[in-house]
C-alpha cells in the first residue's frame, strides 16, 4: 500500500503541476493503443499529461482523477475528455465500458489489488492495461543524483520495481517498452519540478528548503549544468501493457 500521506500530497496541486511536470512521448501511447478505440479511460489521469495523447486515439476519452484542482486543469486543456472525480479502488464508470485503461505516473499509488479488480470490471473482455512511468537515465548523472535526494529510500532504483510485474491478479502481461526520450529544460524550471513532487510536497519548509539547496548544488558541481540556464535533460519511459484474462 502506498504512503498515503505522499499520495494525498498531490490533492491540492494543479497549475504548477501541469506547468514543471514532464509530459510522456506519443510513442508510449502507440504501444498502448496501437489502433484507434471506443472508449480509453486515463485513471489518476492528474493534469490531462497522458490524457491529451488518448483524445486522437478513442472516440470516447474518460479521465479519473481524485484532486479536483487537477481535474479543473484538465478540463479546461482537454474539453473533449470526461473529466470524473474518482480513484482507482472505486472507479465511476459502468462494468465493461472501456477498451482501453492506461494509468500514467500513478499506480504505485493505488491499492494493487483492488484497483486490478476495479480496472479489470471497467475493461471489456481482452481489454488492454497500460502502466506507464518516466523516469531517470542513469547515463544522466546530475539528474539520477537529484532523484536520490527526492527520493533517498528509492536510491539507485525507481517507484515501477515494486509497482509494474509480469503478474498483475486478472491480467496477461503482453509487453515491456523501454523509450528513450529528451527535452530541453531551464534551470529554473527543472527546480521548479522537483517542487511537485510528492516528498518536497509533503515536507516540512525547512526540509524542503535544504532539499532545494542539494538539488542546486549538484547542478552547480556538474559540468553540463554548471553556469548553464538550459540544458537537455534525458527521460526514459517504461510502457507496460497487460490484457485482461
Amino acid at each position: 500500500m502506498a504512503d498515503q500521506l505522499l499520495a494525498r500530497s498531490f490533492l491540492d496541486a494543479g497549475e504548477d503541476y501541469d506547468r514543471y511536470r514532464p509530459g510522456f512521448p506519443a510513442t508510449a501511447a502507440d504501444a498502448i493503443v496501437p489502433r484507434p478505440v471506443r472508449t480509453a479511460l486515463d485513471l489518476g489521469a492528474g493534469t490531462g499529461k497522458f490524457t491529451e495523447l488518448l483524445i486522437e486515439r478513442a472516440a470516447r476519452v474518460i479521465a479519473v482523477e481524485p484532486s479536483e484542482r487537477m481535474l479543473a486543469v484538465l478540463r479546461r486543456k482537454l474539453p473533449g475528455a470526461e473529466a470524473v472525480i474518482g480513484s482507482a479502488e472505486a472507479i465511476p464508470v459502468a462494468d465493461a465500458a472501456a477498451s482501453v485503461v492506461t494509468v500514467a505516473q500513478a499506480f504505485h499509488w493505488f491499492d494493487r489489488e483492488a484497483a486490478c479488480a476495479q480496472i479489470h470490471r471497467v475493461l471489456e473482455p481482452g481489454g488492454v492495461l497500460g502502466l506507464v512511468w518516466n523516469r531517470s537515465d542513469p547515463s544522466c548523472s546530475w539528474d539520477h543524483a537529484c532523484h536520490r535526494i527526492a527520493h533517498p529510500a528509492v536510491g539507485d532504483t525507481d517507484e515501477t520495481t515494486d509497482s509494474a510485474a509480469e503478474e498483475l491478479p486478472g491480467f496477461v502481461f503482453e509487453e515491456l517498452t523501454t523509450i528513450r526520450w529528451s527535452e530541453g529544460i531551464t534551470r529554473a524550471d527543472y527546480l521548479s519540478r522537483w517542487l511537485t513532487v510528492s516528498s518536497f510536497l509533503a515536507a516540512s519548509e525547512a526540509e524542503r528548503a535544504r532539499m532545494l539547496a542539494a538539488l542546486g548544488q549538484i547542478l552547480d558541481g556538474n559540468s553540463e549544468t554548471a553556469d548553464h540556464d538550459r540544458f537537455e535533460l534525458p527521460h526514459l519511459t517504461d510502457v507496460y501493457v497487460y490484457r485482461a484474462r
